[in-house]
């Protein structure tokens, strides 16, 4: 069975709403990092680096949260979550799946660790607005891609929506701006899917008593 490794909130989130959108079984522990968790020698064992998402599937771990959507809709690909490989729809779907882990993601990976996940040394204060700065013009891109399309991809939902609506709750909960009505309504639409509500209730769930 399909074993994902995860924490709320976090980039696992990402995995775990596109396993719910699936519909194949599968278990999900909930990582303690308060604990040190992610530090044990059993998870550095999954994931050298101390991170998550990991997702195990038989003899396979893998990490990364795109890699990881990327294999589950190949896998189950009767989901159509992931366009048909070679195709013209499979290489615009390859772009915005780029797109969202280098230039959506990226300014407010870059404000965070300059926050808290870095050690102090390592942290340049002023880097707020720069990251800001950042995020609007990547969301202008995203906004002119959109369009009026219900999806990135037009009417066809796929593992790129579900990474992109991750980014832009995330963006919310960070106090990012996001200005663009169709973008807006985009979120509101990606986030009212049933497999949204399944992964909140399962995460709640499984958060430590």
């Amino acid at each position: 069975m399909l074993k994902l490794f995860g924490l709320f909130p976090s980039r696992s989130n990402r995995v775990h709403w596109a396993l719910e959108e699936i519909g194949a079984p599968y278990e999900f522990y909930h990582l303690d990092f308060a604990a040190g968790e992610a530090q044990s020698s059993v998870f550095l064992a999954l994931n050298p680096g101390g991170k998550i998402p990991v997702l195990q599937d038989g003899e396979l771990t893998l990490t990364e949260s795109g890699a990881i959507c990327n294999y589950l809709g190949d896998k189950y690909s009767d989901s159509g979550l992931v366009p048909e490989s070679g195709s013209q729809l499979r290489a615009v779907y390859d772009q915005w799946m780029f797109f969202v882990q280098s230039e959506l993601e990226q300014p407010m990976w870059t404000k965070a660790k300059h926050k808290f996940a870095i050690p102090k040394t390592y942290r340049v204060a002023g880097i707020n607005p720069t990251a800001e700065w950042e995020f609007s013009k990547a969301v202008e891109v995203l906004s002119k891609g959109l369009g009026e399309n219900d999806c990135i991809l037009g009417d066809t939902f796929s593992m790129a929506d579900i990474m992109i609506s991750h980014t832009l709750g995330w963006a919310k909960i960070a106090n990012f701006e996001i200005e663009q009505e169709n973008v807006r309504a985009y979120l509101d639409r990606q986030l009212s899917r049933p497999a949204v509500a399944r992964m909140a209730e399962k995460e709640r769930l499984s958060l430590p008593k």
